[in-house]
């Protein structure tokens, strides 16, 4: 399986994070990179697709924004990165706000998620990795893979959060139906819940979202990811979430994962997207199940007995020490 990677990936470096009250090191950081190319072995560089399929998925006033962010930050006199302050709690509306404070808040959901100098062609680059491995399957490969950093899923048409800015994974699954390889299934296994992803496809009945995730009632990101959201209009049906307490091992996350593949088999899905998070090991500094290292293969074995064209996408995993290790466990159980 080919492993795609841009170093302009590394660009994205912001300083610090809000969390719990405090401030601390920004925990998505560019070190995450090293851990995994250690246990990638050689990638492929992709290549420049240019923004129409970024903009077949998200507004094009918030990518705009993106591009931008930073630059309006420093033009109204601030340093280092840009942090948000004031969001919309309902009913967000368009509206043209002059202040960059302001554009942060329209356009982000918390205040975990800096933008940097470098953030924009970072997460562009994100972008262009994972359509990359799209062309390797659509082309005529079984699956490849994309060491997308910062992450996505938490991105939505116009919002970024949980330290993510462009959506990999579901730009990857909207060219894929583009292109007529549906329909088309996406599994998140990070665990957190793929807010971004679920929004962007909510309504749509020709991709499938499923998701196995810690409870949002106890778990970032809060709103999203209950288990009665299940897709609404054409949609409806579409939406799969499966809550798990803290703590769960790979006795109760098993189950699990068998019910998603399911769901999936019987949507008639003919093209997969992966949202890969290794921060469901046991030992992730954020996060609280309890899976191990082998349990990363497992989790891969069982996927690949859908037998689908498939993509995977890097979202989440911040133990850095064993990340590389975790990453390189999914992908040979995957490709076993």
């Amino acid at each position: 399986m080919k492993r795609f990677f841009s170093e302009f990936q590394t660009l994205h470096a912001p300083l610090r994070e809000l969390n719990n009250g405090e401030w601390m090191e920004f925990a998505e950081s560019p070190a995450r990179v090293a851990s995994m190319l250690d246990a990638l072995g050689p990638v492929e560089t992709p290549t420049d697709h240019g923004l129409e399929s970024i903009h077949a998925v998200h507004d094009t006033d918030y990518v705009e924004f993106l591009e931008s962010a930073h630059a309006d930050w420093l033009e109204a006199g601030r340093e280092g990165d840009a942090i948000g302050y004031a969001f919309p709690a309902v009913h967000r509306r368009k509206l043209d706000l002059a202040r960059i404070d302001g554009r942060l808040g329209a356009y982000g959901f918390d205040a975990a998620t800096p933008i940097a100098s470098g953030t924009w062609k970072a997460a562009y680059w994100g972008a262009q990795t994972a359509l990359s491995a799209f062309d390797e399957v659509a082309n005529g490969d079984t699956m490849a893979f994309a060491l997308c950093r910062p992450p996505g899923h938490h991105s939505g048409r116009d919002y970024f959060g949980g330290y993510c800015f462009l959506n990999n994974a579901a730009i990857v699954a909207q060219a894929a139906a583009t292109r007529g390889l549906g329909p088309v299934a996406i599994l998140d296994v990070d665990y957190h819940h793929g807010n971004g992803t679920q929004d962007i496809f909510y309504e749509r009945g020709d991709v499938f979202f499923a998701s196995i995730h810690a409870d949002p009632a106890m778990d970032y990101p809060y709103f999203w990811g209950h288990a009665d959201e299940v897709g609404a209009v054409e949609g409806e049906g579409a939406t799969f979430n499966q809550p798990l307490p803290r703590g769960t091992t790979w006795e109760g996350y098993a189950p699990a994962l068998d019910r998603a593949l399911d769901r999936i088999a019987r949507f008639g899905a003919k093209f997969l997207v992966i949202s890969y998070g290794a921060d469901t090991f046991e030992a992730d500094p954020i996060s609280h199940l309890k899976l191990t290292t082998q349990d990363m293969g497992r989790i891969g074995e069982r996927i690949a007995t859908l037998a689908l064209p498939s993509v995977t996408v890097m979202e989440g995993g911040y133990n850095i020490e064993a990340l590389g290790r975790n990453v390189d466990a999914f992908i040979n159980g995957l490709t076993r």
